[in-house]
């Protein structure tokens, strides 16, 4: 006879007690991990388009931009190779290979760890095979070791979208965001490298402002550099109140473009941005097919500069038989819908030879 005050051996263990999810307060979330819906496309579909519909991009996603003009530019065919030097979230990988097939193959090259695996995951449900889709742990410096890992000697469409993805800027703990406090990282590869706070602390006055004016040609760098260099800011929140007080008299929305420059100097700084895109461009041409295009978006003066003089380089010694005669921006529409495309600037090469 069993004591029926004591459970039996083959009853199921009593089922937890449901824990509600923490409510925000307001009508919308505003926290990044707040935006659930917003992070589960799957299941919360309907939310997420309505985020779309109003201009913005879901949290934990990216929009891809100038989809239409890359494709026109690059115009990839069936059983080609092509490189995504910059994956991301995969929406520019994910239109290419569409392209591709039968029988092509893409590259996808991308520092992140973080965001690696889970774009990896998203393009293998969506149908593309090892065979199809080869990701590579590795920015766009990496680009002639990659292809000779896979046994290529060049790639027939090469595409380096050069913005920081909405997963990373959107994220706070990731030490991007203007907006949201965090670590004050910046790291694209948090597993490498120093985070910004520990690199800011090491900084002379001089060394600081001339990062500033290279990196985002801030017209206050002397000023800034002054008020920032050598101190210690463990969150973005505490950089971002050093900037405006830095200059108190300066308007709110002028101040808000300061931060960003700001922002944007350091990263660019701590990753290593521009030495990556110049080795990138120095060997670009060589890792095209006779025949291969190029495309390359860029987000600010620094980089286009850079992709301009070096495509210019590259006609004039024949290494390119033709380069975009001026730059291409998103449309109206683009700018309208997604307004982080706006800055946005496309220029594109094709390799001699046939």
């Amino acid at each position: 006879m069993t004591d029926s005050t004591q459970p039996s051996l083959d009853s199921p263990p009593p089922t937890p007690p449901h824990r509600r999810r923490p409510r925000y307060s307001g009508k919308n979330p505003r926290r990044f991990e707040e935006k659930y819906k917003e992070r589960d496309p799957q299941r919360y579909a309907a939310t997420v388009a309505k985020v779309l519909a109003s201009g913005k991009t879901p949290a934990g996603t990216h929009r891809p931009i100038m989809v239409a003009e890359i494709l026109g530019v690059l115009a990839p065919q069936p059983g080609a190779v092509a490189v995504d030097c910059t994956l991301g979230y995969g929406g520019h990988a994910r239109e290419l290979l569409a392209r591709l097939q039968p029988g092509g193959r893409l590259l996808g090259l991308d520092a992140d760890p973080v965001e690696l695996p889970k774009t990896e995951a998203r393009l293998r449900e969506a149908g593309f095979g090892q065979e199809t889709f080869t990701p590579v742990r590795s920015n766009f410096a990496g680009l002639p070791q990659a292809l000779a890992n896979a046994a290529l000697a060049g790639a027939d469409c090469i595409l380096a979208d050069l913005g920081v993805s909405s997963m990373q800027i959107d994220d706070p703990a990731r030490g991007f965001s203007t907006k949201a406090d965090g670590p004050l990282d910046m790291r694209m590869n948090p597993q490498r490298g120093q985070p910004a706070s520990v690199f800011l602390a090491k900084l002379s006055v001089a060394e600081l402002a001339d990062i500033l004016q290279a990196n985002a040609d801030e017209p206050r760098a002397t000023e800034l550099a002054a008020a920032l260099a050598g101190r210690a800011f463990a969150t973005t929140g505490g950089l971002v109140e050093a900037i405006r007080a830095a200059l108190p008299r300066l308007n709110k929305d002028d101040t808000d473009l300061t931060v960003r420059r700001v922002f944007q100097a350091l990263r660019i700084a701590v990753n290593d941005e521009f030495g990556a895109l110049d080795t990138l461009l120095r060997h670009l041409a060589a890792c095209l097919n006779p025949g291969g295009r190029v495309a390359i978006l860029t987000f600010h003066s620094g980089e286009d500069r850079r992709v301009k003089k070096a495509f210019e380089a590259g006609l004039r010694d024949g290494a390119y038989a033709e380069i975009s005669p001026e730059v291409i921006r998103p449309t109206a529409e683009e700018r309208r819908d997604n307004p982080r495309s706006s800055p946005a600037k496309l220029r594109w090469a094709r390799r001699a030879g046939k």
